[in-house]
């Protein structure tokens, strides 16, 4: 049978659960919780317990917080796949949204997402999605805004006809 992985000496569990008070992601703060109970002298079953996890895995985080300290014990943000349009290919969109559509070049009097994809592949020959465009232009910080839908043979003069006024009531002295 091992023998426990001692904890570092620099932190207490009272230092441990103050920094559990101030932390917003939940697992740390189970974490956290789980060694200031082995501080505090728990097994660490019990311990393993107290923070949701099995013995085995409190070891690896106590590996963890020996190595890193309490940042240690928050969950690492994959690197994700990579972008498939480098940065100058993403200024170069910015450009391209900002400007708008030639409808005779483009063929088109606004920009959707398919619509940059072409756009995208005929110029750099780089493939993506449409949810893959949408994820850039948001990057980039456009936003999808629409104008309000109008019907072509509507009439302003049948519409402000058509608007209820209310009677000017006077007022009686």
């Amino acid at each position: 049978m091992g023998s426990a992985v001692p904890l570092r000496c620099d932190y207490t569990a009272v230092e441990l659960r103050r920094l559990a008070r101030r932390c917003r992601g939940n697992r740390q703060i189970r974490r956290l919780l789980a060694l200031a109970a082995v501080y505090d002298g728990m097994n660490r079953t019990e311990a393993a317990r107290v923070g949701g996890m099995d013995r085995q895995t409190l070891r690896d985080w106590v590996h963890q917080f020996n190595t890193y300290g309490p940042d240690g014990l928050t969950n690492a943000k994959g690197a994700g796949r990579p972008r498939s349009l480098n940065a100058e290919q993403m200024l170069i969109l910015a450009q391209i949204v900002e400007t708008g559509p030639n409808p005779h070049t483009d063929g088109v009097v606004r920009w959707r997402c398919i619509d940059l994809v072409r756009v995208i592949a005929e110029r750099f020959g780089v493939e993506c999605s449409e949810r893959s465009m949408s994820d850039y232009l948001a990057e980039l910080g456009f936003s999808n805004i629409s104008g309000r839908p109008r019907h072509p043979k509507q009439d302003a003069r049948v519409i402000e006809a058509f608007k209820k006024t209310s009677p000017i009531r006077s007022q009686h002295t």
